[in-house]
């Protein structure tokens, strides 16, 4: 018995033996099927909406797209430095600069791929210049959307700024304030729910689309086409020059991707290639 049993132990440890390089070949063939996986992260609106249109053009070049959609603007850049997802797609290069110089990250543009017009908006008035004296105003509280929204204002001449070209203009930089506006700061996906409570908000193009709003239509002031704020696509300095991100560069600054932006969006977002 002793001796049968002996036998089986060897059997055993064999037949592990022989299982390992198996599994170590499945596993090593889903690596490589991971190896054509690409994740991006984005926002809704017109972010997501213009990688969907990509998948397919990546698909044939053997990439697979794989959006991931936030309703902020940090966890999008803290997952990209953290190596959670490879990519992602929804700010400016002012934002990112600052995003990076805060905390300390080496994010890097890959390619800039559309504009979108920063606007003003009201639901109690119809014109600026309908808008009363003390009005309440909610601007973006990061650093790089607060200084743009202040920048707009100083272009119509409803605040004077210190230096009306710094775009890292802040509240404190205000030096004259005719109309005595009382600015709130929230987070930019806030912005489009204090409408109602507000005389006038300055919103993010992503958020204001979400939200319904069209910008050449329903904003009360608007960035004209020559707005320096490019959407680009953000990666790390390790994955930069990977194929399959130069792949989705490609696509994304593609005939294919102008046309869709210029019929989907009608001017509310520009093509910046």
């Amino acid at each position: 018995m002793r001796k049968l049993l002996a036998v089986l132990a060897v059997l055993a440890v064999l037949a592990v033996a022989l299982t390992l390089p198996m599994l170590a070949g499945c596993s090593g063939g889903s690596g490589k099927q991971d190896d054509n996986v690409l994740t991006v992260a984005a926002t809704a609106v017109p972010h997501a909406e213009i990688l969907k249109q990509v998948k397919p053009l990546l698909a044939k070049e053997g990439v697979d797209l794989q959006v991931k959609v936030f309703a902020d603007y940090v966890q999008p850049n803290t997952q990209v430095a953290e190596k959670n997802i490879d990519l992602n797609y929804f700010q400016t290069k002012p934002y990112l600069d600052a995003f990076n110089r805060q905390r300390g990250t080496h994010l890097t543009i890959i390619t800039g791929v559309h504009i979108e017009p920063f606007g003003a908006y009201s639901r109690k008035y119809k014109s600026i210049d309908q808008l009363p004296d003390g009005a309440s105003v909610t601007i973006p509280n990061d650093p790089s959307n607060n200084s743009r929204a202040l920048l707009l204002l100083a272009r119509h001449g409803l605040i004077t700024l210190k230096d009306p070209n710094d775009q890292t203009s802040t509240l404190k930089d205000i030096t004259a304030n005719p109309k005595h506006l009382k600015f709130r700061e929230l987070e930019a996906a806030m912005l489009p729910r204090t409408l109602d409570e507000v005389d006038l908000s300055l919103i993010n193009t992503n958020y204001a689309l979400a939200a319904g709003l069209n910008p050449t239509r329903d904003a009360l002031l608007i960035e004209d086409k020559d707005s320096p704020y490019v959407n680009y696509l953000v990666g790390r300095p390790d994955n930069q020059h990977d194929p399959r991100v130069q792949k989705l560069a490609k696509a994304l600054t593609s005939p294919e991707i102008r046309a869709f932006i210029e019929k989907k969006y009608h001017g509310a977002v520009l093509p910046a290639f």
